[in-house]
């Protein structure tokens, strides 16, 4: 079932998304050559206690997961994309860091993730992220009243496919607002035109995520993190979107 949320619901989750949005700031600056991810782990643990929040990730507990999940923030490093699991690791010169984080202030859920390079990076790492942001940016255009929620998917496929990447199906954006994952799912690809019509009221978590050169993905033995088949680099970009009478409202930004 999809709940829509009135404006004063819909700021209520622009004060989590604002918070979620300066802890992912504060972790792309702390990310540096010689840094622990758990060290990154716990300045976000620290900041979410701080602010009275919770955590969507601890003891979140899904259908594809080993166990609870036991920490605060998906750290995904190099070929791992998605639910990467925070682990003794120095980050190192030109390591491609994606991190994902889902919190609830005062029962109102914001969701977004970010890609950066530590160091010295790649032209074709960076191509990877920008195809990512620029995924993000043509699905929130799309995000209007009177649009089909194919045309959020087609926006990222198409982006997707300039690029020469291709995009998998399995894990893509969701509906949020009191609980992380909420109808409706949205695929990273898809036909315009096609699906549920946008409404006011409408919140969304967008979250292309692509791999260099394959769709297909692999899980480690932590049941966990998830990689490229292939072992080729991956990049995600999401935020947390309201679709609103006056358009688009993103209330993760940064």
């Amino acid at each position: 079932m999809i709940e829509l949320k009135s404006p004063d619901q819909i700021e209520r989750m622009g004060v989590t998304g604002r918070f979620v949005g300066e802890v992912l700031t504060e972790l792309g600056e702390l990310a540096a050559v010689g840094v622990d991810l758990m060290d990154l782990e716990h300045h976000a643990r620290r900041r979410i206690k701080e602010r009275g929040a919770q955590s969507c990730y601890w003891d979140y507990s899904p259908s594809f997961g080993r166990g609870p999940f036991r920490n605060v923030v998906c750290l995904s490093v190099n070929d791992a994309v998605l639910h990467g699991l925070p682990h003794r690791y120095k980050l190192r010169d030109g390591d491609l860091l994606s991190m994902d984080m889902a919190v609830s202030i005062d029962g109102w859920v914001a969701d977004s993730a970010r890609s950066v390079v530590v160091g010295t990076p790649s032209e074709d790492d960076l191509r990877l992220i920008r195809a990512t942001e620029e995924a993000l940016d043509a699905a929130i255009d799309a995000a209007r009243p009177g649009n089909r929620l194919g045309d959020i998917s087609s926006a990222i496929g198409s982006v997707a496919a300039g690029y020469g990447y291709s995009v998998n199906l399995e894990f893509g954006g969701h509906g949020l607002g009191r609980t992380m994952h909420e109808d409706p799912h949205v695929p990273n690809d898809g036909r315009p035109g096609r699906g549920y019509r946008l409404r006011p009221g409408l919140t969304l978590a967008i979250e292309p995520w692509l791999a260099a050169t394959t769709d297909k993905i692999v899980y480690d033995p932590d049941g966990w993190t998830i990689r490229s088949a292939d072992g080729s680099r991956t990049a995600h970009s999401e935020h947390t979107v309201a679709v609103t009478e006056n358009g688009p409202l993103v209330l993760t930004r940064r």
